[in-house]
């Protein structure tokens, strides 16, 4: 259950924001290996390791038309329903990021502006296992669709008859994602990198994924391929008061801590009293969870501190710089102000962590192990490229080329001054 811990000095801190670790070395040597037998033997060595680790032995790497067409039937009613709903208000969410040129007159006869250009072929990655992200599908494809990707390319883990999640295949369908790959881990992320006979090779990379996942993510960065951001395990941090419910707070981190054995959960008050109901409410709702000894495993990793204030919480929580964060205390709006470093905030009682992983229309591919501090979750601005331009008239090139032949000259880079002369002269001669 989780450790509990009263009133921990500052310089104590540091460790306790530590994140579980697993060794390192043994992993990127791991990944170096399939890197490079993928890139020698392509498809040949992908099929090989998806047998290895999945158990699976796939011919035909691609899913058919006729599996993704199957998907719909498989796929019950009810939840085509729940997905239309998520779907409508992450499309509300993510369109709303649209930027809308402005051209800006920085000097007279000087316009700059910036547009935004999709990247044009981009890989999704998507767990599968025991518990298959079908939600991720819609959080990654939908704001790439609405960038304008031209090229998507979906892989996911098969299970061991080689087959894909069908709710999986009717996301992907429904929003248009065909390009799909029932090729999971390592060999996934290696294959995208790389290009195989079959897999093409992709420009970025987005998805979730175990440490396996994450450091071929890292791997892929050396061959010159973009990731979405250094994501690890899963991890909420939770800020509550005395006006917070037990019961609630103890299935939001059972909520995250069901991920996986490497997700860590953290329950942060000023109130004993709501730490020891909290703890009491977590041992009875464990028992009824159908992945409890996964969540056991990640509450060993996890922690419930008790502060002095509320003020100290959110100090805690900046350097923690958790995932999610859910603040549930009176005035939880207003600590708003407070919070500089999260990945995903939820304000309230009833604003669950789950609501943001489904439904309610922002991203759930967010930083995690303390990456807050320095990156973004995914938006629409991840699919995009930011391209400047600017356009200069007679007018405006006699009004700032002064200043650029005086700043190429204290540089000494006499060629750029001379494109600035030779067109102020000829403008004089005229």
């Amino acid at each position: 259950m989780l450790q509990k811990i009263n009133n921990p000095t500052k310089e104590e801190w540091k460790n306790l924001i530590k994140r579980p670790s697993f060794s390192q070395k043994n992993l990127d040597e791991t990944v170096q290996q399939l890197f490079s037998e993928i890139k020698r033997n392509g498809d040949t060595a992908v099929k090989k390791y998806t047998q290895f680790f999945d158990n699976a032995k796939i011919e035909n790497l691609k899913v058919t038309e006729k599996e993704i067409q199957s998907s719909i039937s498989f796929s019950p009613s009810e939840l085509k329903k729940a997905i239309d709903i998520a779907k409508t208000n992450i499309e509300k969410f993510h369109r709303s990021q649209i930027e809308v040129k402005q051209v800006v007159e920085t000097s007279v006869g000087v316009n700059c502006w910036r547009e935004s250009r999709a990247i044009e072929t981009i890989g999704l990655y998507i767990p599968g296992g025991s518990a298959p992200l079908f939600s991720t599908v819609l959080m990654l494809g939908i704001p790439a669709k609405i960038a304008g990707c031209k090229n998507i390319i979906l892989c996911t883990p098969p299970d061991q008859e080689g087959n894909i999640n069908p709710v999986i295949l009717y996301v992907a369908q429904l929003i248009g994602i065909t390009e799909i790959y029932k090729i999971g881990g390592i060999q996934a992320i290696g294959a995208m990198t790389l290009g195989t006979e079959t897999v093409s090779k992709v420009e970025k990379i987005f998805g979730p994924g175990n440490q396996f996942v994450t450091a071929a993510k890292q791997e892929a960065l050396k061959y010159g391929v973009a990731i979405d951001l250094p994501a690890g395990p899963s991890e909420v941090l939770i800020i509550a008061d005395t006006t917070a419910n037990p019961e609630f707070i103890a299935a939001d981190l059972l909520s995250q801590a069901e991920h996986g054995a490497d997700s860590q959960v953290i329950l942060l008050s000023d109130n004993e009293s709501i730490i020891n109901k909290t703890i009491e409410a977590l041992e009875i709702q464990t028992g009824k969870l159908s992945r409890k000894e996964t969540v056991l495993k990640a509450l060993k990793n996890s922690k419930a501190i008790l502060l002095k204030s509320i003020e100290e919480c959110s100090d805690f929580s900046n350097l923690y710089a958790p995932e999610h964060l859910i603040i549930a205390t009176e005035n939880a709006t207003e600590l708003t102000t407070k919070i500089s470093n999260a990945g995903s905030v939820f304000l309230g009682n009833y604003s669950c962590e789950s609501a943001g992983d489904y439904a309610s229309g922002t991203n759930h591919t967010l930083p995690t192990n303390g990456y807050a501090k320095n990156y973004s979750g995914v938006s629409l601005d991840s699919f995009v490229k930011k391209i400047t331009f600017q356009q200069i008239s007679a007018i405006g090139l006699q009004n700032i080329g002064p200043a650029i032949e005086i700043l190429a000259e204290a540089e000494q880079l006499l060629a750029h001054k001379n494109a600035v002369s030779i067109r102020l002269k000829s403008l004089q001669n005229d």
